[in-house]
C-alpha cells in the first residue's frame, strides 16, 4: 500500500484551518497543534473554541477569515448540509485552496461536492475517518482520502500528523464509500450484541454470563472476513463448511425462540426471508458468502 503512512514521520508546519470544532474538530485540532502546525479554528456555534484556544489555535470570526491564511482546509461538521452552509459562507476566500471534507456524507455527495469545487475554483478531498476521536494523531488513527490526488500528494505530510492515512483512489466518494460499509458491518454487529442480550435476559441470563461466551466470537471472524471477502471477489461460494440451507434453519431456530419471548425479530425476520429466498432459487447448497449476490441484485 504505497499511500500508506504512519504519523511518525515528521511533517511540514502547513497551516490549516479547521471549520467545524465537535469531538472530532477538537481531536483534529489537537492533533495538528501537537505537530505545531499553525491552525486557525471557526465553529457556527460560539463556545467550544476554549480548548483549540489553550492549545494555541487562533480563532476566526467566520468561515472566510478563516480560510484566508491557510492552504489546507479541515471541514468536520454533523451532515451534509451543514457542510454545504459553511462552505458557502467560506465563498471565494476557498478559491485556490484545498479542502479536505471529513463529514459523513454519502458517496454521490462526495461526487457532487468534488464537481461543484472543480466550478469554485478550490479543490476538495474526502476524507473517512475510521477509528474514534482518542486515536487521532497517534498511529492508531486511521483516515482514508479520495479525490484530487495531486492535491493529496502536496498536503500528506500534514495530513500524516492525523493519524495512519492512505489515498484510495481519484473517485471522490471512494472514501465515503469504505466508510458506509464499515459502519454497515460496524451497526449490524452492534445490533446482533444488543439482541442477544435481551433474548438472554428473557431467558434469566445475565450480560455478565453470556459475555465470556460472546468473547469467543470475534477471534473466528478474521479467517472468516478473509474467506467471505476471497469469495465475493471471485462470485464463488462453496459450501464446503456451511451453506444457506443450514443458515437458514439456524435463523428461524433463533428468531422462533425470540418471538416466543415477545422480542423485536423485524431484523433477523429480513435476514431469514433473504436466506430463504435464496434457498428457494435453489442456491441451498451454496456457502453464506452467496448472499452478497443475492444482495446485489436491483
Amino acid at each position: 500500500m504505497p499511500n500508506e503512512r504512519s504519523s511518525s514521520t515528521p511533517s511540514p508546519r502547513t497551516a490549516v484551518a479547521v471549520l467545524g470544532l465537535g469531538p472530532m474538530g477538537r481531536a483534529l485540532v489537537r492533533a495538528l497543534r501537537a505537530a505545531d502546525h499553525p491552525t486557525t479554528v471557526w465553529n457556527r456555534t460560539p463556545g467550544r473554541a476554549a480548548e483549540p484556544l489553550a492549545l494555541g489555535a487562533r480563532p476566526a470570526a467566520s468561515a472566510a477569515g478563516a480560510v484566508a491564511d491557510t492552504p489546507l482546509v479541515l471541514l468536520c461538521v454533523r451532515d451534509r448540509t451543514a457542510a454545504q452552509a459553511v462552505l458557502d459562507a467560506a465563498g471565494e476566500a476557498l478559491r485556490g485552496r484545498t479542502v479536505v471534507n471529513a463529514t459523513s456524507i454519502t458517496p454521490e455527495d462526495a461526487r457532487a461536492d468534488a464537481v461543484e469545487a472543480g466550478a469554485r475554483g478550490y479543490r476538495i478531498l474526502d476524507a473517512a475517518i475510521l477509528t474514534p476521536t482518542p486515536t487521532i494523531g497517534g498511529p492508531g488513527g486511521t483516515v482514508l482520502f479520495s479525490g484530487d490526488a495531486a492535491a493529496f500528494a502536496e498536503h500528506e505530510h500534514t495530513l500524516r500528523t492525523l493519524g495512519t492515512v492512505r489515498h484510495v483512489g481519484t473517485d471522490p466518494g471512494r472514501a465515503a464509500a469504505f466508510d458506509a460499509a464499515l459502519l454497515d458491518l460496524f451497526w449490524t454487529t452492534v445490533h446482533g450484541w444488543v439482541h442477544a442480550l435481551a433474548l438472554a435476559r428473557a431467558e434469566g441470563i445475565s450480560g455478565a454470563e453470556l459475555a465470556p461466551y460472546a468473547q469467543g466470537l470475534p477471534r473466528i471472524l478474521p479467517p472468516l472476513i478473509d474467506g467471505f471477502a476471497r469469495r465475493a471477489d471471485e462470485r464463488r461460494h462453496p459450501g464446503d463448511h456451511s451453506n444457506l440451507a443450514s443458515a437458514a434453519a439456524g435463523l428461524a431456530h433463533v428468531a422462533h425462540t425470540a418471538r416466543s419471548r415477545g422480542l423485536d425479530t423485524s431484523v433477523l425476520d429480513a435476514a431469514l426471508a433473504l436466506t430463504r429466498r435464496a434457498v428457494d432459487a435453489g442456491h441451498g447448497p451454496d456457502g453464506v458468502s452467496a448472499l452478497v449476490e443475492r444482495l446485489s441484485v436491483r
